[in-house]
């Protein structure tokens, strides 16, 4: 095929641009190629990893029913080394740390739950080990070190909780009048159909307290 002068020039220029910039363009391609490459092996692996996370999650969950301790904690200690990243870890750090507890082991307990602390980003699992540590903190009567583990902020569907915690606190500490009033703000942030309603306000009845409280209904 004949080209006229014009589109001569055009391919002339188009070589002479590939010339120069051809090597750029092709290290650009190949940056992005290998880049999704990376992202569909990291994805994979994710994938991966959330399965052998699980089935190690399984089989912790089975120990617990037949409350083989040594094993839960073998097997949640084996996950969190391995699948750390996970949603898998913990969920059973703090499977493992119920489990300890329920054996007498509060050294165990105590440990698995101070991981999901330290180690979690998700506040909902932070939250749940922080008060969890604080009704261990009640059980061995360090009250002050129990009562730490629940200042800052929590997520609010976890507010109840922590005034709850708070109040028995108060009350091993003999702070009557602290403890009427964590059980009282407790009980307008609880919902109203929460399982837990009841036992709070059978707990503030006992210390002489009185339901004058907003009810949540939702």
């Amino acid at each position: 095929m004949a080209y006229d002068l014009e589109e001569q020039e055009q391919l002339d220029n188009l070589k002479a641009i590939w010339k120069k910039y051809g090597n750029l363009a092709t290290w650009g391609l190949i940056i992005i190629l290998a880049a999704y490459a990376g992202w569909t092996v990291w994805t994979a692996r994710q994938t991966t990893q959330s399965v052998q996370a699980s089935q190690l999650y399984e089989e912790a969950n089975k120990f617990v029913a037949t409350k083989d301790n040594a094993k839960v904690q073998a097997k949640a200690d084996e996950l969190k080394s391995k699948f750390a990243g996970t949603s898998y870890a913990p969920m059973v750090a703090l499977l493992a740390a119920k489990s300890a507890f329920d054996a007498n082991d509060l050294k165990a307990a105590k440990a698995q739950l101070q991981w999901v602390v330290d180690t979690t980003k998700a506040e909902e699992y932070t939250a749940l080990a922080k008060i969890r540590l604080a009704s261990i903190a009640l059980d061995e009567k360090a009250y002050e070190d129990g009562l730490k583990q629940l200042t800052g902020t929590f997520p609010a569907q976890f507010e109840a909780d922590v005034l709850d915690a708070k109040g028995d606190i108060y009350v091993a500490q003999n702070k009557i009048e602290d403890a009427r009033t964590a059980y009282k703000a407790a009980l307008e942030k609880m919902l109203e159909k929460s399982p837990g309603r009841q036992a709070l306000q059978m707990k503030l009845d006992v210390i002489g307290g009185t339901a004058d409280t907003k009810v949540v209904s939702k």
